[in-house]
């Protein structure tokens, strides 16, 4: 989960109380919380505000860390939907797909490496992101090997 996803779309959302569960949610993701204590707010969250694409990257971010492959799917399609340029829901879409065995990983990859070269900024944040999945769930295949793509 980066914290792009989080501020992208926090603007947009209702300010009231879906906002400040993002917010709250996120913080405790970032100071730790396991996923298993986070993913029914990402379910409240998206459920709230079904159009905030960062609620379904997170949620599909953490679907993965539990793995659980094909809910993560249907979340991270629905990110990408909402927001096509958000790098991190095309990384969750394209982890999702290689663990369920879907084709055109690697569409999503060329876009991840295409708004990489535009905002380069986002490259740490990223690589940031793909450690701490990492070291959440060790020995993360799918992971590893987006990973080394866009680091080619």
């Amino acid at each position: 989960m980066t914290a792009s996803s989080a501020t992208t779309d926090s603007a947009a959302t209702d300010p009231t109380t879906s906002s400040s569960l993002f917010d709250q949610a996120i913080s405790r993701y970032q100071q730790g919380a396991a996923p298993e204590e986070l993913i029914d707010d990402f379910l409240a969250i998206t459920a709230q505000s079904p159009r905030q694409s960062a609620g379904w990257t997170c949620l599909a971010w953490l679907q993965l860390l539990l793995d659980r492959p094909h809910d993560a799917l249907h979340s991270a399609r629905t990110a990408v939907r909402l927001n096509p340029q958000d790098p991190q829901a095309r990384i969750n879409l394209s982890v999702a797909m290689l663990e369920t065995g879907q084709k055109g990983v690697r569409d999503h990859i060329e876009m991840v490496q295409r708004v990489m070269l535009m905002a380069p900024e986002l490259d740490t944040e990223l690589n940031d992101s793909m450690a701490d999945g990492l070291q959440r769930r060790p020995g993360w295949q799918a992971l590893e090997k987006v990973r080394s793509w866009l680091q080619a």
